[in-house]
C-alpha cells in the first residue's frame, strides 16, 4: 500500500513537474515571439520613421519650391514692369515720376541748340578720341551697369575737348563722371578749367590771371572754386559736395550754365554752385577737364552735351507762338521723364499759368535710331507724358493741353552726327 502511495505520489510530481516545465517552455516560447515581434516592430518603425522623414522632406520641398516658384514670378513680374518702363510700352496716362516735383528747386534749363555732343559711340574701345587734346592719357571703356562708352581718363593731366572752344555768354555744359576708387582727399581733384588763355589749359596747377576754376572732388565730397582775375584780388571758397561722395556715391551728373558773367553749377539734382562774379574778363574763355589725384584711380567722364544756353521762354511761346527744348529728357526707350528736365517743365508750367488763356499743342520727336514705327509711338507717349507732368504736378488744366508726335519724320538737322541726333531728341511747344 505504501508502495503504491510512493509511486502515485511520483507520478503526481512528475505531472506537476512536467506541466511546470511545459509551462516555462511556453513562457519561453512566448517571450521569444515577444521579442521578435518588438524587433520586428522596431523595424517597421524605424522604417515608417525613415518614411515619414522622407515624406516630410519632399512635402517641405514641395512648399519651398512653391515659396520660390511665387517669389521668382513675383521678381520676373517686377522685372517685367520695369523693362516695359524701358522699352517705351508703359501706359504714359499713369501719374509721372514722384522724382518730377513743382516744388523741387532745381531750376537748370538745358541749352536750346546742341554745338557738340559726345557719347564715344564713334570711338572704339581702347580708343582715346581723336578731337580730345592732353598731354595725359586714357580711353574709351565700357563700364558693367552702365550704359554706353566712357573716356576713362588713367592719368592726371589735362582733357581738352576741340569743339568746346571761344564759349559764347550763355551757354550750359553737362556730362556724368564716376571714379572707381577711394583717391584720398588729397590734390585737387577733377577740374574745369575756363581760362582766356589757351596756354593755360593745359596745367592743373599755378595758373595765371585770368582764370576762373570750379574743382569737384568726390574723395573729399567736397566743391571748390578759384578766381583768379586779371584785375582785384583773388577769390576761393570751399562747398561741401555730398551728391559726389566715392564713399556713398561714385557717379554723378554735373550740369553748368553760364550767364554772362554768372556760373551755377548743378550735382545731380542740387545747385551746389550760384556765382554772378566767376567770368571777370570781357574776353572769350576756352575750357579744359582736368584730373588731379593723388592715389592711383580711374575717373569716367560721358554724355556730354555743349549747347547754347535757351532764350526767355515766356517771350519765345508767347510772343513767337513757338518754343522748342531739349531739355525734357527721358529714359532711354521709354516715357519716363528724368528729373534733371524739372526746371524746364517748371518754367513752361509758369508761362501757362501766367497766361490762362493760352492753349499749347506738344509735340514729340526722336532722333532716326531704331525702328521708325516703334519712334513714332515713342514720341506720342512722350509728349502725353509731358501733358501728364503739366497737368497733374504742375497744375496746368489738361484741357489746354494738346499732344501729338512725329518720330524721326521732321528732323531739325541731319542725324549723321551725335549732336545732330541730340538736337532732333527734342519737344515742341505750339500756341494755339
Amino acid at each position: 500500500m505504501k508502495k503504491l502511495t510512493l509511486i502515485t505520489t511520483l507520478m503526481f510530481c512528475v505531472a506537476i513537474t512536467q506541466a511546470q516545465t511545459e509551462t516555462l517552455k511556453e513562457k519561453l516560447a512566448r517571450k521569444l515571439k515577444e521579442a521578435k515581434d518588438q524587433k520586428i516592430e522596431k523595424t517597421i518603425d524605424k522604417a515608417l520613421g525613415k518614411s515619414e522623414e522622407k515624406l516630410d522632406k519632399s512635402v517641405n520641398g514641395v512648399i519651398e519650391g512653391k515659396e520660390k516658384k511665387n517669389k521668382a514670378d513675383k521678381e520676373n513680374t517686377e522685372e517685367t514692369s520695369n523693362t516695359s518702363n524701358q522699352s517705351g510700352t508703359s501706359n504714359a496716362n499713369t501719374s509721372p515720376s514722384a522724382k518730377i516735383s513743382a516744388t523741387s528747386k532745381f531750376d537748370f534749363i538745358s541749352g536750346e541748340k546742341v554745338l557738340y555732343y559726345d557719347d564715344f559711340s564713334r570711338v572704339a574701345v581702347g580708343d582715346f578720341p581723336a578731337d580730345i587734346n592732353t598731354n595725359a592719357s586714357g580711353e574709351v571703356v565700357t563700364l558693367e551697369g552702365k550704359e554706353g562708352k566712357w573716356l576713362n581718363m588713367t592719368k592726371n593731366g589735362a582733357f581738352i575737348p576741340d569743339n568746346i572752344k571761344n564759349l559764347p555768354e550763355n551757354f550750359t555744359l553737362e556730362f556724368e563722371v564716376g571714379i572707381d576708387k577711394d583717391p584720398s582727399n588729397n590734390y585737387s581733384g577733377l577740374g574745369l578749367n575756363f581760362n582766356i588763355n589757351n596756354d593755360q589749359l593745359f596745367k592743373d596747377m599755378f595758373f595765371a590771371k585770368g582764370t576762373s576754376i570750379v574743382y569737384l572732388h568726390p574723395g573729399a565730397a567736397q566743391a571748390t572754386i578759384s578766381i583768379i582775375p586779371t584785375q582785384g584780388t583773388d577769390i576761393s571758397n570751399e562747398i561741401p559736395m555730398p551728391q559726389w561722395d566715392v564713399n556713398n556715391k561714385t557717379f554723378a551728373k554735373v550740369s553748368i550754365w553760364r550767364q554772362k558773367g554768372r556760373l551755377r553749377v548743378y550735382v545731380d539734382q542740387d545747385k551746389l554752385i550760384d556765382i554772378p562774379r566767376f567770368f571777370t574778363e570781357n574776353q572769350v574763355y576756352g575750357f579744359a577737364f582736368f584730373r588731379n589725384f593723388f592715389r592711383e584711380c580711374n575717373v569716367f567722364i560721358g554724355n556730354i552735351k555743349y549747347a547754347i544756353a535757351p532764350a526767355d521762354t515766356r517771350s519765345k511761346l508767347i510772343t513767337e507762338g513757338k518754343f522748342v527744348t531739349r531739355g525734357i529728357l527721358f529714359d532711354v526707350n521709354s516715357d519716363q521723364i528724368k528729373p534733371e528736365s524739372n526746371g524746364v517743365l517748371k518754367e513752361i508750367a509758369a508761362v501757362l499759368q501766367e497766361n490762362p488763356t493760352v492753349k499749347v499743342k506738344i509735340i514729340g520727336h526722336t532722333d532716326s535710331d531704331g525702328n521708325a514705327a516703334l519712334n513714332l509711338d515713342l514720341s506720342k507717349q512722350r509728349s502725353a507724358a509731358v501733358k501728364n507732368a503739366l497737368s497733374t504736378v504742375f497744375g496746368v488744366d489738361a484741357s489746354r493741353l494738346e499732344t501729338d508726335g512725329k518720330g524721326a519724320a521732321e528732323p531739325s538737322e541731319p542725324n549723321t552726327t551725335p549732336q545732330g541726333k541730340a538736337n532732333n531728341r527734342r519737344v515742341e511747344f505750339i500756341k494755339l
